[in-house]
């Protein structure tokens, strides 16, 4: 995904309440290269597209009439429109339900019992050894998990089972 919003705010802060709903849904993030679009070559196609077939030629006077025209584009564009790169077939020609069900409500949080756990607060930040470390505020609210690392005096953050950063406790405050 790119970095801009809703799916990160900038290098330093990648996580979004959007990114952290994936993570717990069991579903890896991983952003493009800060300020190079073209690594996200498929996206920006897209959105050609959708200027020049549907936003360049329209004007709506309401939200309705908005979402019932981007509605029939959608359809067209997915179910008859051929694209080069499906060998002129329309998307609806390979398209796979995921083998995935989509649940009714959010697994809980579990950590490893040697695991230490740290509620990260408003502010995106969590106090350990009478330090703040910030992790994002996509997180206030959610217990991470710290766990040791080879590296002496460092520790993993981890949200669910990914880790999310890295802590150096000899680093200057």
């Amino acid at each position: 995904m790119d970095n801009g919003p809703p799916w990160g705010d900038d290098r330093d802060n990648p996580y979004t309440p959007l990114t952290v709903w994936l993570l717990r849904l069991g579903i890896k993030v991983s952003h493009s290269r800060p300020y190079h679009p073209q690594t996200q070559g498929k996206d920006e196609r897209f959105h050609r597209t959708l200027k020049g077939e549907l936003l360049a030629h329209e004007t709506f006077a309401n939200l309705a009439i908005a979402q019932k025209r981007f509605d029939a584009w959608r359809d067209m564009y997915n179910l008859e429109r051929p694209h080069q790169a499906l060998g002129l077939q329309p998307p609806v020609s390979r398209y796979q339900a995921s083998p995935r069900p989509f649940p009714e409500s959010l697994p809980p949080i579990e950590y490893a019992p040697d695991d230490q756990v740290r509620m990260v607060q408003a502010k995106g930040e969590f106090s350990y050894l009478g330090r703040t470390w910030k992790v994002g505020k996509a997180f206030r609210g959610y217990p991470v998990a710290l766990r040791a690392t080879p590296q002496e005096g460092g520790l993993d953050v981890y949200f669910c089972q990914y880790r999310i950063a890295f802590i150096d406790l000899k680093a200057p405050q």
